[in-house]
């Protein structure tokens, strides 16, 4: 059975709309690197949000850990995804008065699951965000500061800590290295790399950035897997 298993899926945001999703079929398997490409529009970011739960499909199953996130109701959703799932957002969504440490624990607040794994391997969940945030070169000076006072750079390594902690079964990226150099970006896509492969985890990593398709294991356009109008770049 795939980790992920999409079929006949059909989704649009407006009757009166043109941009539409229609995707047949779409498996992805447990500790599988996938690099998901495509232009503006297409529907990459539309697409991560159906399967983490986000947004429903007007028709089609998306089984998630044997598991139709589509026919959950919102509170069981929310509860899967925070169980389930690590989300690096476009837009980070990081709480601006809280300290980067407490963002960063901000994945075990919600979901018992996560802290439970943290502490079997920790002494303590701080402990635990700590160690990221050095894999990550964010200095012990910045790690009780507000993340409104961190660099968009610092605040996106933030985001890819929360994501990580408490061993998630599977990692969304969307767009996950667009505020890092190219020295971070390499060392970034190192680290997670090897921290998902430390907890046989499955990465859906969405860039423009094609350079970076050469550390995954498999790739697809999202062009080429979905049909519908290109003309939604709001979606994307």
């Amino acid at each position: 059975m795939s980790l992920i298993d999409i079929n006949n899926l059909f989704f649009q945001y407006k009757e009166s709309e043109p941009f539409c999703i229609k995707l047949d079929g779409l498996s992805i398997q447990k500790q599988e690197h996938v690099f998901l490409e495509g232009p503006s529009g297409c529907g990459k970011t539309t697409l991560l949000n159906l399967i983490t739960g986000l947004c429903s499909p007007q028709s089609g199953t998306i089984n998630i850990l044997d598991t139709d996130i589509a026919s959950l109701p919102a509170i069981k959703a929310d509860l899967f995804r925070a169980d389930h799932f690590g989300i690096i957002f476009q837009q980070f969504n990081l709480i601006p008065y809280l300290s980067v440490i407490e963002n960063i624990l901000l994945s075990c607040s919600f979901s018992t699951q996560k802290k439970q794994t943290v502490l079997s391997r920790a002494n303590t969940l701080e402990d635990e965000a700590k160690r990221l945030c050095m894999a990550l070169d964010l200095e012990n000076r910045l790690l009780q500061k507000p993340v409104r006072h961190l660099s968009i750079g610092q605040q996106q390594r933030v985001a890819i800590a929360r994501a990580v902690i408490g061993q998630p079964q599977i990692i969304i990226a969307d767009e996950a290295t667009s505020a890092l150099d190219q020295a971070r970006k390499n060392q970034f896509i190192r680290f997670l790399l090897e921290e998902i492969s430390r907890f046989q985890g499955t990465l859906l990593f969405v860039s423009h950035d094609t350079t970076l398709k050469s550390h995954f294991n498999t790739s697809f356009n999202v062009e080429d897997l979905i049909t519908g109008s290109k003309d939604a770049y709001a979606h994307c």
